[in-house]
């Protein structure tokens, strides 16, 4: 079983490193210096590889992870082991099992993606230092509704639109603007959109041949990012 959080403390990062590294984020903008100290004395850094597995089932904790650096897929599993990417998490973002902001982890797990930097938070600590800033709560406010929309989103296009669609959706949204690598195996692309590796595939290698994206190692660019959206949009994009 792989280690959950591995690794300690942010190596190198003292007092004035770490909380330098969280006034970076937009959760924690406008807060003064010492509002700052006490939030960085009470969410410890991790360095954390590829593949670390952060939370699951077998280990529920009741814990905020703050995303520093890297990104985090959060995907449940089925018993014939088929698994469903429910989401692709980004630097600023926040998850972990923590009732009082209406996050739950049932069923869950929290696999980083690439080497990254997150923070963690017990249920006291978000209650004392984060609940009493009504601006850092609308900030959560903001980000877990950002969440639930992107989930209905995705939901609508499992029902509603074909397979290529879907990918083209996926990997616009995934690139952004200007579009950055898509850092996803095919096997994990095809859990985001509910399809298999075969099919997502042959998608991609007929979007290579039309020169919309190209296909590396683990790693997918994104050429044309608006003829990805205009096919994701379209009732019959092939």
């Amino acid at each position: 079983m792989r280690e959950s959080v591995p690794g300690g403390p942010g190596a190198g990062l003292g007092d004035q490193g770490r909380t330098w590294q969280l006034s970076e984020m937009d959760l924690f903008a406008d807060l003064s210096a010492e509002e700052m100290r006490r939030i960085a004395d009470a969410a410890p850094m991790r360095e954390v590889r590829r593949g670390a597995l952060l939370y699951g089932p077998h280990r529920p904790v009741e814990v905020l992870f703050i995303l520093k650096k890297g990104r985090v897929r959060l995907y449940r599993t089925a018993v014939d082991g088929r698994s469903l990417t429910t989401a692709i998490l980004t630097p600023g973002q926040l998850f972990g099992d923590m009732a009082p902001l209406g996050q739950r982890m049932d069923h869950t797990y929290a696999e980083m993606l690439e080497p990254g930097v997150i923070c963690l938070m017990s249920r006291g600590d978000v209650q004392r230092l984060l609940f009493t800033d009504l601006r850092i709560v609308a900030r959560i406010a903001d980000l877990l509704g950002a969440r639930i929309a992107e989930l209905e989103r995705r939901l609508s296009d499992t029902v509603l639109k074909p397979v290529p669609a879907r990918i083209c959706s996926a990997l616009a949204t995934l690139a952004g603007s200007p579009p950055a690598p898509v850092r996803l195996t095919h096997e994990q692309l095809a859990d985001l959109v509910g399809t298999t590796r075969e099919t997502t595939t042959k998608v991609l290698g007929d979007l290579r041949g039309r020169h919309l994206i190209q296909v590396r190692r683990a790693r997918i660019d994104v050429v044309d990012p608006d003829r990805l959206i205009e096919l994701a949009t379209s009732p019959t994009p092939w």
